[in-house]
């Protein structure tokens, strides 16, 4: 089987294109990526020379050299995506026409070419924010900043291509990321990173937004289930249930760091600031899955990793 995986470069889908590598041995993947700034060709070091991996440097939204590599596949795993709520606050027409366009684009491509399966990777951030309880796979998207509200257009989308054209797509929405070769831009690495260089780490307001915190793995296991095991039309929510607001993160990392509570440096909360994200995760339970990491077992791992890898995030990167 050829899995074509868009955005592959990028923090949740190189760990999914390792995962992949290692568990089916028969498979061959392919990864698209447009090589954007968040993305970074050593996540895939360790498989760059496995003759069952491919890397082409290509955008979503071109649809002329994306026709040439879709064309081979069976699966296709969109991540392809810009992701970071302030800089989509400040420029969203790079969201738009990545998250949007470029969705279409595969989407149309998939249908001339019958892939057997569109798995697009979406976020809890299209529910909004929740004020009480759990959003479940059919609770109303109510996205509130140009990135969510981006993500939420490409999921319609998907899902008319399913009801329209009967493309197989599933839709994957998951709780917020965390693990080794995040981009620093995100808010545990920022806050690692900035702790262990002894610089303020920047919290909204008084940090009690709330957000749902999964580590990487756990994401790239409850994916392939969906990929596999899906049913055709549906959206799969993925959390693990380790809410917290960003002041107790921010402290956790502070005690594991050893660093002193003093480095906190509240800033100007950002303006349409989703005050919590929380999911309802049945159905993704109902297919076999259950987060595999404890969260602050998971957070030490992505302590130490950062540790020791200060050339990824030291430097100019940040």
């Amino acid at each position: 089987m050829i899995i074509l995986v868009t955005g592959g470069a990028g923090f949740i889908g190189s760990h999914f294109i390792r995962y992949l590598i290692r568990k089916y041995p028969a498979y061959r993947i392919i990864n698209l990526d447009k090589l954007t700034y968040a993305a970074n060709l050593k996540n895939l070091s360790e498989v760059e020379d496995n003759p069952r991996y491919k890397f082409i440097k290509a955008d979503i939204a071109d649809y002329k050299t994306a026709e040439k590599i879709i064309k081979n596949a069976d699966v296709l795993v969109n991540f392809a995506a810009s992701t970071h709520v302030d800089i989509s606050i400040k420029n969203p027409v790079e969201f738009i026409q990545t998250n949007i366009y470029g969705t279409y684009i595969l989407l149309e491509l998939a249908k001339k070419y019958k892939i057997k399966r569109f798995v697009q990777i979406s976020t809890d951030e299209v529910y909004g924010s929740i004020k009480k309880g759990f959003a479940d796979e059919e609770t109303k998207l109510n996205p509130t900043n140009p990135y969510s509200a981006s993500k939420a257009s490409a999921d319609h989308l998907a899902r008319a291509y399913f009801s329209t054209y009967g493309l197989d797509i599933v839709i994957t929405r998951s709780s917020n990321n965390f693990g080794p070769n995040q981009y620093p831009e995100k808010i545990i690495p920022l806050f690692i990173t900035n702790a262990l260089k002894n610089k303020p780490l920047p919290v909204y307001a008084k940090g009690l937004n709330r957000r749902d915190w999964l580590f990487v793995l756990d994401n790239c296991r409850a994916i392939d289930l969906v990929m596999h095991k899906g049913k055709k039309g549906q959206i799969y929510n993925i959390s693990a249930k380790n809410e917290l607001s960003n002041i107790q993160l921010c402290r956790i990392i502070l005690k594991k760091l050893n660093r002193p509570f003093s480095l906190i440096k509240y800033v100007a909360d950002r303006p349409g600031h989703d005050f919590r994200y929380a999911m309802e995760t049945k159905k993704i339970s109902a297919l076999g899955w259950k987060p595999k990491y404890n969260f602050l077992e998971a957070l030490e791992m992505t302590i130490a990793w950062h540790k020791a890898h200060p050339d990824y995030w030291y430097g100019d990167r940040i």
